[in-house]
């Protein structure tokens, strides 16, 4: 016999409204030029780096070899670029895509330094622009660059992402 919580729910808006941390945003929260410093911060362990790599079939040596990386320009094993955009985005979900009813697109990804076993990623996004849709107005799109640093603060990648943001108050014009 099982025991059920007769006032558990499952509703993000009941959760909220119950006092829960906020998930996402809705449109007319997010304002150009505001910045998100996304928590928490991730260290990127070897298992992490050669699971990734295996679960996506990703077997360059590179990533999962520590001669053959010993022998690279590195010197050691780098963290395969998927897994750190992943958990940039994993790590802005929160802040930026949390009310998302889709991500739209992800443009102008780049890895200007590699990241390393034992690296600790810290993510933030800028919001670029916030508009609403001229179909549809329940919604909107926000526009973020999203920056991850290493825990010198060395820049390892960057991208842009566009998601479909819900509206609070469907039919009233976002504040200028």
């Amino acid at each position: 016999m099982s025991e059920t919580n007769e006032d558990f729910t499952t509703d993000q808006a009941e959760r909220e409204e119950s006092g829960s941390h906020p998930y996402g945003r809705y449109l007319e929260e997010f304002e150009v030029g505001a910045v998100y410093k996304h928590m928490p911060a991730k260290t990127v362990t070897e298992a992490d780096d050669h699971l990734f790599c295996l679960l996506t079939m990703n077997h360059h040596p590179l990533h999962i070899n520590d001669v053959h990386a010993q022998a690279s320009q590195q010197g050691r094993n780098v963290v395969v670029g998927p897994l750190v955009y992943s958990l940039a985005v994993g790590m802005s979900v929160s802040d930026f895509s949390g009310k998302a009813i889709a991500n739209l697109a992800t443009d102008e990804l780049s890895h200007p330094h590699p990241v390393f076993h034992g690296d600790t990623l810290f993510c933030e996004s800028e919001v670029l622009e916030v508009r609403e849709s001229k179909s549809k107005p329940d919604r909107g799109l926000v526009k973020v660059q999203t920056r991850v640093y290493n825990q010198d603060g060395v820049l390892v990648a960057e991208f842009k992402r566009t998601a479909l943001i819900p509206k609070k108050n469907p039919g009233e014009p976002l504040p200028e």
